[in-house]
């Protein structure tokens, strides 16, 4: 047995020690390969050799944009009904904490103005973590006469959709593809560059009228989007056609 072969498969074990140990968790983002190399002292070929044995045996995994992660499902997030962030990770068996960022009155941005028509806006800025890791950063706006009874320990608290003192009725939610800037890339403990999912949330009252604008941004890896689609029967049945004998 060569001394290469020896040597991968020792960095192999303490990784894998490491792992069981719990000092990288699930769906984590390991060091890099230039920096496993300087911390083994071995050349980068000996040491990607070592983290593929581990994605052989299921206990890491490369991304484009990542690098190597813990190996780790994502959490499914229902769209079929209005719920907060927090009941999603609930129902996924995963504890859920916030952290708030920033907390304050100021000048609404030009698309909440747009759709809160308000000019000043309760801005709270948060960070969500699923198993005491990163999970989101959301920003939420919310008019100014919403938002005057709530203070910073309320919202770090519960969710705004528990709290607003109005009948909520429905929400809009859009969902797109990005790439983490080094702000959102600190805040959730991912590479600059990294692919992010953006949700925008429009929630409205009873009456129709929008009450929160809401940010969420998702590291690509850590959740999944769902949601039922009924049958449309004239799909199966489309009008103008017919069966002929």
């Amino acid at each position: 047995m060569s001394m290469r072969t020896t040597r991968y498969r020792a960095i192999a074990d303490q990784l894998r020690r490491r792992l069981a140990e719990g000092e990288f968790t699930e769906g984590g983002v390991l060091p890099s390969e230039s920096e496993l190399s300087a911390q083994y002292e071995a050349s980068r070929v000996t040491v990607r050799r070592a983290l593929e044995a581990l994605r052989a045996e299921g206990l890491v995994e490369s991304r484009q944009g990542f690098g190597w992660l813990v190996s780790g499902e994502p959490v499914r997030q229902d769209l079929s009904r209005l719920s907060t962030l927090e009941g999603q990770l609930r129902a996924a068996g995963v504890r859920s904490d916030r952290r708030i960022e920033s907390f304050g009155f100021v000048p609404a941005p030009a698309r909440v103005r747009r759709l809160l028509d308000e000019r000043t806006v309760l801005e709270v800025r948060r960070v969500n973590l699923a198993d005491g890791r990163p999970f989101a950063r959301v920003t939420v706006w919310c008019p100014e006469r919403l938002g005057a009874s709530l203070s910073r320990d309320d919202v770090e608290r519960a969710s705004f959709l528990e709290q607003l003192p109005v009948r909520l009725g429905s929400a809009t939610q859009t969902i797109g593809a990005d790439v983490a800037g080094e702000e959102d890339a600190g805040l959730l403990d991912v590479p600059v560059g990294s692919p992010v999912l953006v949700a925008e949330r429009i929630t409205r009252d009873r009456d129709g009228r929008p009450v929160l604008v809401s940010e969420h941004v998702f590291p690509a890896h850590r959740t999944r989007f769902a949601v039922e689609l009924p049958v449309d029967d004239d799909l199966l049945n489309p009008s103008g056609l017919r069966l002929v004998d």
